[in-house]
Order: structure tokens, then sequence, then C-alpha cells
């Protein structure tokens, strides 16, 4: 007797985790709503009953990502350890996610938020309120709060979305790693030689030590800030 075989279901969190696989790897370009069908086995019609567009689809997708933050037993949602080891560890759960899905993180980086006081790349209403409220209660005040969100998030985007890119990911419409060969370091010479003789040590993958010593150089600051503010109340 032949079994049949009984198809999964179609549902919204099936076709937003098959988008992130194909995302990572395909790349961000090349998903279009009949490709994820195809990857289904469905035709693209049939999705969008549970995403409406393709617009949210991304939104959807970029709020899946950041929400892996949940499940990342070395991120606490709550200070547990005081403030500055409750922003070392988000940082570096920010930076797996960013590893994890190079393809992806430009698009956390840079999707409008429904929220545009949200900055890139926590994109969370709830990461934003857990981060502010970790500060506002060990000490911060309002003004600090917000100045020490806004410097966390910027070192953040900037340092991520350089790493993802040195790892061969476009980060915009016109940057196509793809499209534009490298220099052979031998046409530098003579115009550049500081730059040929340095290449061995410009060429290191320093990027784990570069983040890590500037989240500290931030957190120092952070902590002097507030140091400052106490000590002339």
């Amino acid at each position: 007797m032949q079994s049949l075989r009984t198809r999964e279901p179609l549902t919204r969190d099936r076709i937003i985790t098959a988008a992130i696989d194909y995302v990572d790897t395909h790349g961000l370009p090349a998903l279009t709503m009949r490709r994820l069908g195809q990857r289904l086995g469905v035709e693209a019609m049939a999705l969008y009953r549970y995403v409406p567009s393709r617009d949210d689809l991304l939104d959807a997708v970029v709020a899946a990502v950041v929400d892996e933050l949940y499940s990342d037993d070395d991120v606490h949602f709550t200070p547990q350890h005081g403030w500055q080891d409750y922003l070392q560890r988000l940082a570096h759960g920010v930076r797996r996610i960013a590893l994890a899905h190079p393809a992806l993180f430009p698009l956390v980086a840079t999707r409008p938020s429904k929220a545009p006081w949200v900055r890139p790349p926590l994109r969370s209403l709830k990461w934003v309120e857990s981060f502010l409220t970790a500060l506002l209660t060990h000490g911060f005040t309002r003004e600090q709060a917000v100045i020490a969100y806004r410097a966390y998030t910027s070192f953040l985007l900037g340092h991520l979305l350089l790493e993802v890119a040195q790892r061969g990911v476009a980060i915009n419409a016109i940057d196509d790693p793809d499209g534009a060969p490298g220099t052979d370091v031998a046409e530098l010479g003579g115009d550049y030689p500081v730059l040929v003789d340095l290449q061995d040590l410009l060429s290191l993958d320093e990027t784990i030590s570069e983040f890590e010593e500037s989240l500290e150089n931030l957190i120092a600051r952070l902590g002097d800030m507030l140091t400052t503010h106490s000590s002339h109340l």
C-alpha cells in the first residue's frame, strides 16, 4: 500500500523562517516571493495569505532575527550583574546575530522602523525598554540614559556593518563586492609604498579584539559620565 506524504502546513512562522534561511544562503537581493514559494513547495500567491507583501515579510524577518537575543543564554534581559555586564552581554549577543546572518544584518541596520526613535541594530521596543530601564535603575539620569543609548547603538552599528562588509556582504544598493575586483598590491607599490609595506598588518583580522576594546572604552566613558554626575549631586 502506497503511503501518503503529508505536506507540512503553511504558517507565517514557517514562511519567515524559510525567508531567513533563503537570505542566509542566497543573499537578500535574490529573495522574491516566487522563489520563496518554490522553496516551500507552494505558489507565490499562497504566501500572501500569511504575509500581505514583501515589505511585511522583511519587517517580520528583522523582528525574528532580533528576537534571537531571547534564546541566547549569554544575554540577560535584565541587568543581573550590573549595567556594565548587561551591556557587554547584549553587545556580544547582537554581534553573534550579525555573524550568524551577515547577509541579513544590513537589513536589520537599515530597515525603517514603525517607531522612528528605535535605532538600529536593536530594532525592538522590548529591548530598547530593557536597555533604558537597566540604566535608569542603576543611577543614570533620563538624559544620560538616552546619551548612552545613542552612543551604544552607534558603536554597534558602525562596528558590525564594517565587520559584515569585510566578509563580502553588500551593505547598500551600490556596494557590490562581486562587481569590482580588488587591486593587485603590486600595482600600488610606486604610489603607495607605506600602504604596501604595512599590508601584512592591515590584512590581519582583528575584528573581535577591536570590538571588545571599543566596547570596553565605551562602557568606561559611560561609567565616567555616571560618576561625574553623582559627584556633583
